[in-house]
Order: structure tokens, then sequence, then C-alpha cells
């Protein structure tokens, strides 16, 4: 089930580092953390999104995920009470999504222990890891989200569960998908919500 609205809410001020931050909802994260007294840091592996990541309030950090040792740097640097993942590397065309799986199963398998690994130098901040609330075909992803879970579970994390995406951005700008779902925005909310989350899975659906 989803979080309650109230679920899990923290009024303390948090330095982020949001790893993802110029996607989807990496976009949408930043200015409702902002507008709640969080300091953002943004990361991306793009130095033609900095401007924009500025312009919504982050702290842009330009930083390959795959760089190991650059982004234990980048976090060690930046010193955060929480690091948020929202990382995916997939496709424009949503056809294009089972050929080329295994990118996105990279980035969830060595992403997500750079991140947990640059966590650990770094005062071990919480870690929050974006999931899927569906069940994935056997295959490369199916096996890379379910290795991102345990080792985010193993490191005392809370693994976000989201329902497929609807909305502005997404693969399902004209169409709501089947469940389970929940609206771009509506996802970016209750994502700020989980920041109290004690570690566990939360679920994120409509």
């Amino acid at each position: 089930m989803a979080i309650p609205t109230d679920g899990g809410h923290t009024d303390e001020k948090l330095r982020i580092f949001l790893a993802g931050a110029s996607g989807v909802i990496g976009q949408r994260l930043i200015p409702l953390l902002v507008q709640d007294g969080h300091v953002v840091s943004g990361m991306t592996r793009s130095p033609s999104k900095v401007g924009m990541l500025r312009h919504l309030g982050a702290e842009p950090t330009v930083c390959d995920v795959f760089d190991r040792e650059a982004l234990i740097q980048a976090v060690r640097d930046f010193n955060p009470d929480v690091v948020l993942n929202e990382l995916t590397d997939l496709p424009d065309d949503v056809a294009q999504i089972g050929a080329l799986a295994d990118l996105n199963a990279r980035i969830r398998t060595e992403g997500t222990q750079n991140l947990i690994e640059a966590a650990r130098r770094s005062a071990s901040p919480k870690i929050l890891t974006q999931s899927v609330a569906w069940q994935l075909p056997d295959g490369p992803d199916a096996r890379a989200v379910a290795e991102l879970e345990r080792a985010v579970l193993a490191e005392g994390g809370v693994v976000l569960r989201y329902g497929q995406f609807y909305g502005p951005g997404t693969y399902n700008e004209q169409q709501i998908p089947t469940e389970p779902r929940v609206s771009i925005d509506r996802a970016a909310e209750l994502t700020v919500k989980a920041l109290g989350e004690p570690a566990g899975v939360v679920v994120i659906t409509d």
C-alpha cells in the first residue's frame, strides 16, 4: 500500500545528494526539497544540464556514477545527510527498453554500489533508492532490481518502489498505464515525505 500522506515526513533540514537530478522525477524533486528548506546537490553526468539544475535550486555536481573515485570525492565534498538515488538509464523511445535493458541494469547494480561506497566514505548518510512496484519479467533488469534492493536494505536504507510513472515528461504522457501506477508529480511529493521513513520498503503509488 502507498504510504499515508503524513507518513514519514521530516521537518529536519537536510543536505541531500540527489543522483539522477536531471531526470523526469529529479527535476520535480529539487523545487519541492528546496521549498522544504533542504540543501540539494544535484548530480548529472551532462555539463549541459548544469544551468537547468541551478535554476531549479540545486547546487549542480557534474559526475558520472561509474567514475567511482570521482563520485566518492563528490559525495564527501558535499557531506550529505541523505543520498537519494533516482538514477536510471532508459532510452527516449519506450520500444527500445527491452533491447537496452543491460544499460539500466548496470546503473542499478554498479551505479548503486558506487553510491553505497561513496556514502560509506562520507559518514554513511541515509540512502533512498528508486525501484519498481511491479514484477519485472525474468532478465537482467529484474535481477538488477533484486540486487539493488538487497544492497540498499543491507545498508539500512529505504527502497522506493514506484508504480509506473505517468504525466508530462514520462513514457505515459497521453495515457494512464495499468496498475501499479503513480502520477509523476504525486511520486515526487511522496518521495519527499519518505525522507523520514525508517529502513525498509516504501511503495509509492496512486
